[in-house]
């Protein structure tokens, strides 16, 4: 009777753990329903940030020398593009998200980018805007890394890179391309940068359509003449012209408020600036006006955000800005266009926008 009796109070327990297991999976499954859910109803960048582990990088270790990933957040639509680059980028994008459609008809959508400008025009921006709208990771190539002092290095550590790509759909970032793709005709480029252009141009040829290329120079007059070819899209991004800059002032204010000028003011204020220029400005209004705790209006804080670019680029030793730099500089600039009208650095139809447009 007392093993009996033993057996009969253990039962209830062993079907209490028993329930309390199953209740405990069933919870547990809802849980990570939940969190399935709450996932699909962030936002992009916060959806992609949690899938790679809080922001930790999906490169294998040996590569995280050679490549640098960054979590893209730019938008397209939050961008100030002329409107032929709007569209060439809207073009490529469609055509990458329907690949299956194409490879069906036995075509393959455009998938390598070649983009010119000088500094601050937005290059980076662009290839990081096409990563976020395709929901592909952003891999910027790291040449501290890549580019080695001995024989066959170089080439060797970029194969890695490209064999990597080719196994992994990605938007791969080539900034100041000129660094590896050199004109081999230069006499004065080592035996060693030839034979990395040589290696590169056959990577590229490699790589497939999963693999958005996208490579930025300031300096295309250096390129091989090999590289372009590569190119199937060319897109070349100036500086704002008084159309963008106006854009940008429209989205300036409906983000910030009222800025205290129209926008006939804005466009001469910032004639002849980039656009890397105007964000600094536009991001410091924002911070003031946030640390202010309301005290300052957008128009205060976009006025001292103004003085202290002011004051910055004095200490750099550069021009006023606005109209009184553009009558200062344009000697300078008229020499600058004939000297590379001169040099003939790009076919006139090769680059999209050549044309300056603005108005």
């Amino acid at each position: 009777m007392a093993k009996q009796t033993t057996v009969h109070k253990l039962r209830p327990k062993n079907g209490n753990a028993a329930r309390d297991t199953l209740t405990a999976l069933i919870e547990e499954a809802h849980r990570q329903n939940k969190r399935g859910n709450a996932d699909r109803s962030l936002p992009r960048e916060q959806s992609t940030q949690r899938f790679h582990g809080g922001g930790s990088s999906m490169l294998p270790e040996n590569l995280q020398p050679l490549l640098r990933e960054i979590l893209p957040t730019r938008r397209l639509a939050e961008l100030v593009l002329r409107k032929e680059i709007s569209r060439e980028i809207k073009e490529l994008i469609g055509e990458v998200a329907q690949t299956a459609l194409l490879r069906s008809h036995s075509l393959e959508p455009r998938h390598t980018v070649m983009l010119v400008g000088p500094p601050g025009t937005g290059k980076t921006s662009l290839a990081e805007a096409v990563a976020t709208e395709l929901a592909l990771p952003f891999f910027t190539v790291r040449y501290d890394g890549l580019v080695g002092s001995y024989l066959g290095e170089t080439a060797s550590r970029l194969q890695a890179v490209v064999e990597y790509a080719s196994r992994t759909p990605c938007v791969l970032f080539f900034d100041e391309f000129d660094s590896v793709g050199k004109e081999r005709a230069d006499a004065q480029e080592t035996g060693e940068i030839k034979r990395v252009v040589s290696s590169l141009l056959l990577n590229m040829d490699a790589l497939p359509s999963s693999c958005i290329v996208v490579c930025a120079t300031n300096h295309p007059e250096l390129l091989d003449r090999a590289v372009w070819r590569r190119f199937e899209i060319r897109v070349e991004l100036p500086k704002p012209g008084a159309a963008e800059l106006r854009e940008w002032y429209i989205k300036t204010e409906k983000n910030l408020g009222d800025l205290g000028f129209t926008a006939a003011n804005f466009v001469k204020m910032f004639q002849g600036e980039t656009f890397s220029e105007i964000e600094t400005i536009t991001l410091d209004a924002r911070r003031k006006v946030v640390l202010s705790h309301g005290e300052l209006s957008p128009s205060e804080a976009f006025a001292q955000a103004l003085d202290r670019w002011s004051r910055r680029r004095e200490v750099g030793g550069e021009q006023p800005y606005g109209e009184g730099a553009n009558r200062k500089n344009k000697p300078r600039a008229n020499k600058a266009r004939a000297n590379k009208r001169a040099e003939g650095k790009v076919p006139e139809g090769d680059l999209l926008g050549r044309a300056d447009k603005t108005t």
